[in-house]
């Protein structure tokens, strides 16, 4: 059974520095970025899924030590394998999995870290339970909190369940954050490649004060027509 310290220094042997690099840019790791001091040691997402596999079996404590690693790869893999974990395991062992997930907020903080993530624990728990956690999250000053939340409701998407969606979508449409104007876009969006009517109903309400980045996310698969007159602020006919 592996060690964390075999975990890291597997990790560590895995590490290519032109591939840091671009990573320390890209997910914006400088003063005063989303980012800031995040440390990457170079490793591609399929070779960490690959390692899921191979470490599935390492003890629960092993698993939340590594997600308190500082870096980044190495908490990316925790969260990989918790969600593995989470989709095999019976209720209770998915309990404690929300439950300490919930408690380690501080760690899922870069939105791939978020992303791979929250749809599959946040979201499965949630999905025959009362959504109220999400909305807290939602209301939180972390800018992860409210991205957890918002991308938390895919899996309700992903089972053509819309209404927390839509409800924390209007309730982030003032936020300040590009990453959540991202977010909500693209959720609305997976929600309109499922139920255009509902989408679009939602932008007959709401398109003319949704910030730019977001109103552009939530049209990408609109019929061009469309996606021009809601940029422009018009409000398109009956849906074709």
């Amino acid at each position: 059974m592996a060690t964390l310290p075999e975990i890291v220094a597997r990790l560590k042997s895995l590490r290519d520095p032109m591939i840091a690099a671009h990573s320390q840019g890209f997910f914006k790791t400088g003063k005063g970025e989303y980012g800031a001091g995040d440390r990457f040691l170079g490793i591609r997402v399929p070779v960490l899924r690959q390692l899921v596999r191979e470490y599935r079996g390492i003890p629960s404590r092993t698993l939340w030590a590594l997600l308190r690693s500082p870096w980044h790869e190495a908490r990316l893999l925790s969260l990989l394998m918790l969600v593995d974990r989470y989709r095999r395991a019976d209720e209770h062992g998915q309990a404690e999995i929300y439950t300490r997930y919930l408690a380690n907020l501080r760690y899922v903080n870069n939105w791939d870290l978020v992303d791979s993530s929250a749809p599959d624990i946040i979201g499965a728990h949630l999905a025959r339970r009362d959504a109220a956690p999400i909305f807290g999250l939602a209301a939180s000053d972390n800018l992860w909190q409210r991205r957890i939340a918002i991308i938390a409701t895919f899996h309700f998407i992903k089972h053509h369940s819309f209404e927390h969606t839509l409800a924390l979508a209007e309730l982030l449409l003032n936020d300040s954050e590009d990453l959540i104007h991202k977010a909500v876009g693209w959720m609305l969006r997976e929600v309109g490649n499922r139920d255009r009517t509902t989408l679009e109903r939602f932008l007959r309400r709401h398109a003319r004060r949704m910030p730019r980045t977001m109103l552009r996310y939530a049209i990408e698969r609109l019929p061009e027509a469309r996606r021009r007159a809601y940029l422009r602020g018009q409000r398109p006919g009956a849906t074709a």
